[in-house]
C-alpha cells in the first residue's frame, strides 16, 4: 500500500490545484511503486501522469528514448569489497542506513541525505564507488552522457539538462555525474561564456528539486573548478585519495582472494613495485596476471607470470615518463 502521507499530498495538491505539488507527490508514488517492483502499476501511473500535464514546458522522456541522455548500468560491485579510507566508508555507510531506514527519519519529519561530491585523482575509485553505492541500495546506477547532453547551440544544454532530471525524477536511483566539472564550472570564471554559466544555473537547480531517492553522485578530478554553490548543494564530500602502499596491498591480497588467482608473489612486494599506481591501474594489473595464467595452460609457475607482467609493466612506466 502506498504511503499515507503520498496518498494526502496527492489528494490535496490536486484539489487544491497546485500542479507543481501534485506533480512531486505522484513521482514519489511513482518511484515508490518502482522500489516495490511493481513495474506495471508504475508505468501505468507514469503514462498517466504524462498525459496530465499538457502545460508543462518538460517532456519526460520515454524509457526507451532516455539512452541519449543516460547509460543505465546494472551494478555489481559491494562496497564491502572496495579499498576505502575509513572516514569514507563510515560515511557511506551511514548514507546507506539512512535510505533503509529512511522511514524512520521520515516519521521526525528528516530525509536521507542524497547529494554527493567524490574528489581525487583519476582511477581513485569514483566511479566503482557509485556502482556499489547503487548495489547497496538496490536501484539502478544511471551516467550522464555528456556526448548527448551538451550542445553546441544558445540554450541547448540547459534544455537537455531538464529533459534528464525529468526522466530520473520518477524512480529510485543513482544519479552519476562524471567529470562533473565539464557542466558545473565555477561561474565567476572569466573565461567561460555566459552559456555555462546559464548551464551551471540551471544544473543546480534541478539538483535542488531533486527528491532523496534520487541519489545524486558527482564526481571530479578537479574540485578547484567547481562553481562554489556546488559545495554547498552536495550534502557529503569524500576524498578519494591514490591508495597508499598499505591499501595496494590490501586491494591485491583481496584480489587474489576473491578470484583465487595465485599470484605467486607477496602483495607488499608487488605493492612495491608498483607503487604509485592508482586502484583502476592495479586492477588492470591483476587482470594483466589473470590472463597470463589462464593461457599459461592448467598448470601456469604463477611467480613466473607475476613476474612476467611486473616487467611489461616497469617497461610501460619508463615508456609514459619518457
Amino acid at each position: 500500500m502506498a504511503r499515507a502521507d503520498l496518498l494526502l499530498a496527492l489528494v490535496s495538491s490536486g484539489a487544491g490545484g497546485d500542479d507543481l505539488a501534485f506533480r512531486r507527490a505522484a513521482e514519489a508514488l511513482i518511484a515508490e511503486e518502482e522500489g516495490k517492483r511493481h513495474s506495471v502499476l508504475a508505468s501505468q501511473l507514469t503514462d498517466a501522469l504524462s498525459r496530465r500535464r499538457p502545460t508543462s514546458n518538460i517532456s519526460p522522456l520515454a524509457r526507451n528514448d532516455a539512452g541519449a541522455l543516460l547509460h543505465e548500468g546494472e551494478p555489481a560491485r559491494r562496497v564491502a569489497d572496495l579499498v576505502l579510507p575509513p572516514a569514507a566508508r563510515q560515511t557511506i555507510n551511514d548514507l546507506v542506513e539512512e535510505h533503509h531506514r529512511r522511514d524512520l527519519l521520515r516519521s521526525h519529519g528528516v530525509e536521507p541525505r542524497h547529494r554527493i561530491l567524490l574528489v581525487g585523482p583519476p582511477g581513485g575509485g569514483k566511479t566503482t564507488l557509485a556502482e556499489a553505492l547503487a548495489t547497496e541500495l538496490a536501484v539502478p546506477l544511471l551516467t550522464a552522457r555528456y556526448e548527448g547532453l551538451i550542445g553546441s547551440f544558445l540554450g541547448e544544454t540547459a534544455s537537455r539538462l531538464e529533459t534528464l532530471f525529468a526522466a530520473v525524477r520518477i524512480r529510485p536511483c543513482v544519479l552519476f555525474f562524471d567529470e562533473f566539472d565539464a557542466v558545473a564550472k565555477e561561474r565567476g570564471d572569466t573565461h567561460e561564456t555566459g552559456e555555462i554559466k546559464r548551464v551551471v544555473s540551471s544544473l543546480l537547480l534541478q539538483v535542488d528539486k531533486l527528491p532523496s531517492y534520487v541519489v545524486v553522485v558527482a564526481a571530479t578530478n578537479h574540485a578547484e573548478l567547481l562553481d562554489r554553490a556546488v559545495w554547498r548543494r552536495m550534502q557529503l564530500r569524500i576524498e578519494l585519495p591514490r591508495p597508499t602502499r598499505a591499501a595496494a596491498v590490501e586491494f591485491l591480497g583481496a584480489w587474489s582472494q576473491r578470484t583465487r588467482i595465485d599470484l605467486g608473489l607477496a602483495p607488499k612486494t608487488i605493492a612495491e613495485r608498483l607503487y604509485g599506481v592508482s586502484f583502476a591501474e592495479l586492477e588492470q594489473f591483476a587482470l594483466d596476471v589473470q590472463r597470463r595464467s589462464i593461457l599459461s595452460g592448467p598448470e601456469p609457475k604463477a611467480r613466473e607470470v607475476t613476474q612476467r607482467v611486473l616487467r611489461e609493466w616497469a617497461t610501460r612506466n619508463r615508456n609514459s615518463q619518457t
